[in-house]
């Protein structure tokens, strides 16, 4: 499919990359030569120089072929009127648009209708939804939805104490009436998509797919004490738009809120758009600011200032000063991830990751959509894992037959399947039928259809 993106800033790269690695045809355009260059000299990209919102760039870029126009620049109003002229110049074309601003909030349906947009995303409201999901599971490092939050992904790090240290996976799923499933471990760095007999040692991380329901139970049976604490005190660090967004869902849950921003005008803006919160006029890089406003008494810390650096050193500090704390931090440069992930800073939330894995989710299903549709999808383990969920739609030939006799690619597993009201933990002899919802894991990366699971 030929593909335009407009703006090449950060996500604009990175889609620019995903897509071309799945054979998409891609054509960059932005103001800018100096954003352009990096991606011409390393990834299978054109590029055109020039204003996304004019008739005769998008020409120029071939919008009347082009099957997709996603705008991406820093620019709300540049990105809609860039998908208003796509649509114009090529009413077949699907346009996605990156609107942030909080303003244009309650708008997003009305602007999808009036002006034909097939997806919004709005990457601070994604990260504040991501953050609260994580706030309400206080165990988990990060949390994936599937089948419309029946079935959930959830990353807990094995303790020395858990139950969990020296049992084979069959044994846990066992263990849980086979309602759960380890899918990933990640053992002394090694990424494993496991089998029944891998064994699970303390200081693995894993990722279980389970049902909403029974995470109180597994939390329970899994996990010491202090992590299953009800968050009620949350310290944020930094008073931007995701801080807002994530302020005021707490608020209308009943959590005590406490926000340190150093810019004292937007400090009484928030004071006067959220006045449930306490909001502090602060630097919260200086640590005695922190723990005079109850750091060591917080029940988690997230950091959302604008600087990664600043945002990892708090979380840092937090560990040490309040080592029962559950920490989150805001990564904005994905190529830190390697070396960020291996640092004691909790929850890593990149809001450009989210708006990349939203995207892409759109594209595949866009590529099937008679078939078997990508419902979701997850980037996991910086990118080297990923998570689907598809749905089936028409007859395939990896239908009504057991598990055990396909021939399934290699480090792929199907995790669970959603029939109905039924979630089913599958073992060799369940079979995937049509109207099924399957939920796959893969080091595979790219799978558009569920038939992508067999082997070539």
């Amino acid at each position: 499919m030929d593909v335009i993106i407009v703006g090449c800033g950060r996500v604009g790269y990175i889609l620019a990359d995903h897509l071309s690695k799945e054979d998409h045809n891609i054509t960059l355009v932005d103001t800018d030569e100096t954003k352009l260059q990096p991606a011409l000299a390393n990834l299978d990209v054109q590029a055109v120089i020039g204003n996304g919102t004019t008739s005769s760039c998008l020409e120029e870029a071939g919008i009347k072929n082009t099957g997709l126009l996603i705008a991406v620049t820093d620019m709300d109003e540049i990105n809609m009127i860039s998908c208003i002229m796509a649509k114009k110049a090529n009413p077949k074309c699907q346009t996605i648009a990156r609107i942030r601003k909080p303003e244009y909030l309650p708008e997003r349906n009305y602007f999808k209708q009036a002006f034909g947009m097939s997806m919004i995303i709005n990457p601070e409201l994604a990260a504040s939804n991501e953050i609260n999901q994580l706030i309400n599971v206080p165990a988990a490092l990060e949390l994936d939805s599937f089948a419309r939050g029946r079935l959930d992904l959830l990353r807990i790090v094995i303790t020395e104490t858990s139950v969990l240290a020296g049992m084979r996976v069959m044994d846990v799923s066992k263990k849980f009436d086979r309602k759960v499933l380890i899918c990933i471990v990640v053992h002394n760095g090694e990424i494993i998509i496991p089998n029944g007999m891998s064994m699970l040692s303390a200081g693995d991380s894993i990722s279980v797919i389970i049902p909403k329901a029974m995470i109180p139970t597994f939390y329970n049976t899994v996990c010491d004490t202090a992590s299953l604490k009800v968050i009620k005190n949350v310290m944020i660090c930094g008073g931007g738009v995701t801080a807002h967004y994530l302020a005021e869902t707490l608020c209308d849950n009943g959590v005590n809120v406490k926000i340190i921003e150093d810019d004292r005008e937007r400090c009484e803006q928030l004071s006067a758009e959220l006045p449930k919160a306490d909001i502090i006029n602060a630097d919260a890089t200086n640590h005695d600011v922190l723990l005079e406003n109850g750091l060591e008494n917080m029940d988690a810390f997230v950091a959302l200032t604008t600087v990664d650096s600043e945002n990892c050193f708090l979380s840092l500090y937090a560990s040490k000063a309040a080592p029962r704390c559950k920490l989150i931090t805001r990564v904005h440069r994905l190529e830190q991830d390697e070396i960020i992930t291996t640092l004691p800073i909790g929850s890593i939330i990149t809001p450009r990751r989210i708006t990349a894995e939203a995207i892409l989710q759109f594209v595949r299903a866009m590529q099937n959509s008679k078939g078997s549709n990508v419902e979701a999808l997850y980037e996991l383990m910086d990118n080297k894992v990923e998570a689907l969920e598809f749905s089936i739609r028409e007859n395939s030939k990896v239908l009504n037959t057991p598990l055990q006799t396909l021939k399934l690619k290699k480090n792929l597993l199907v995790c669970a399947i959603v029939r109905g009201r039924r979630i089913i933990t599958p073992s060799g002899k369940d079979t995937l039928q049509l109207g099924d919802t399957v939920i796959v894991v893969t080091t595979n990366l790219g799978l558009k259809d569920i038939k992508d699971i067999l082997a070539d």
